[in-house]
């Protein structure tokens, strides 16, 4: 019997818990585990800690399944990382970092630097090419109009993979910036201007109040 240690984090922003059942199986190199349940409860933030129980060693791990389902109602899940302890001691890391949605299941290599070529399992190998597809499906191009750059082939950014889409907290951050420019604008006379300017350098003056400040995360120059 071979006993593996699993700690399961959930990320720290708004929303990010849920009441669906998660369930984790553990793929080592000799084999994997059967499907665990991990809890169907997390808050924001916290981790969840488990014991996954094997009949046999599974060896070096090298990625892990975790599957979602929901009995009533959908509640998206944000899944932070995933740590795996193995009978001998050795530490897996798991990153993840993203959103789980509906009935799913995502599979999440260990957290290693590795290239095409160090893919000597052919789990790895089918794992790689099954994300490529996703991706590929993701990011799909179109021509926008003649002359302009290609963009992604969707009408709207909510068309978009939770995962794709510009998060909430860049998007405040923009917003935020935007009413201070434009506040900065309207006090310096910019926005109720009626005459042309004289030189450059009378221009210049408008935005010599935020020249060289860091703003929402942009530099102003």
């Amino acid at each position: 019997m071979a006993i593996y240690k699993v700690t399961v984090a959930t990320g720290d922003m708004a929303e990010a818990g849920t009441n669906n059942f998660i369930s984790i199986t553990l793929v080592g190199s000799y084999g994997e585990s059967r499907q665990t349940t991990v809890s169907f409860l997390f808050q924001p933030g916290k981790e969840k800690s488990l014991s996954v129980h094997c009949g046999q060693d599974l060896g070096p791990i090298v990625l892990i399944r975790l599957h979602k389902w929901r009995l009533f109602l959908e509640d998206a899940w944000f899944c932070k990382d995933v740590r795996v302890t193995a009978p001998n001691g050795t530490l897996y890391r798991f990153p993840c970092y993203q959103w789980l949605e509906g009935v799913t299941t995502v599979e999440v290599r260990e957290g290693s630097g590795k290239k095409l070529v160090d893919d000597k399992l052919q789990i790895l190998k089918e794992h790689r090419h099954r994300e490529l597809a996703a991706r590929q499906e993701a990011y799909r191009w179109k021509n926008f109009a003649q002359g302009w750059p290609r963009c992604l082939s969707v009408d709207s950014i909510l068309e978009l993979d939770s995962n794709i889409q510009f998060s909430s907290i860049r998007a405040t951050n923009f917003t935020g910036f935007l009413i201070f420019q434009g506040a900065s604008h309207f006090l310096s006379g910019f926005l109720l201007r009626r005459t042309s300017w004289s030189s450059l350098d009378e221009m210049r003056t408008i935005f010599s109040r935020t020249q060289g400040r860091d703003i929402g995360g942009c530099l102003v120059l």
